[in-house]
């Protein structure tokens, strides 16, 4: 599988992770403190050939991914479950702990941020009604929803914002709903 997109990873791990599993190029940001340099390289490579941010599904991923998407609008978005980056060993997350497989699956599904303002398909009502918000269970159908849609993990607001710039359209949100649902009577 060849990715025309340079990924932007956290790590050389991640770097190692990535080119066992696909053929791409990628950027290391070394941490959540990314620098103005960095930032430089990944806007000059999204002007290039595009960006697919793939950074790990833990606090300091979602910080360096919020970081790129302020400074670099319109890269893409690729999203690992959690469970999916746990190190074999247990301790430990990130994508360089992911198979070849999920690592392949996650960058087939990825996620590119409409232009412009998007249109609001899903309510805040939506996710209430949903569960997704102000309900007892509402995070863990938050996180399953994410694994289900491949947006990675979110609060109710996040939550809301991804469904909005990655254009989820209701059939798409229904369909998951519907997952979430029957997943729950099956437990």
């Amino acid at each position: 599988m060849n990715i025309k997109e340079i990924i932007v990873v956290e790590g050389k791990d991640d770097t190692t992770a990535i080119k066992r599993a696909v053929s791409a190029d990628t950027i290391e940001t070394n941490g959540s403190a990314i620098s103005k340099e960095t930032l430089k390289r990944i806007q000059h490579a999204n002007d290039k050939r595009g960006v697919i941010v793939f950074t790990d599904p833990d606090y300091p991923g979602r910080r360096i991914r919020a970081i790129i998407e302020e400074h670099v609008p319109g890269v893409k978005h690729a999203f690992l479950a959690k469970e999916k980056t746990i190190a074999k060993n247990g301790k430990g997350l990130g994508i360089e702990h992911a198979s070849d497989e999920d690592i392949r699956e996650a960058l087939k599904s990825v996620y590119t941020p409409s232009e412009g303002s998007p249109t609001e398909v899903i309510t805040m009502e939506d996710l209430i009604t949903a569960k997704l918000i102000g309900h007892p269970q509402s995070k863990k159908r938050r996180y399953r929803l994410g694994e289900i849609l491949n947006i990675g993990i979110t609060n109710g607001k996040q939550l809301h914002k991804r469904l909005l710039i990655f254009q989820i359209s209701a059939e798409q949100f229904a369909y998951a709903i519907k997952q979430l649902d029957q997943e729950e009577v099956d437990e």
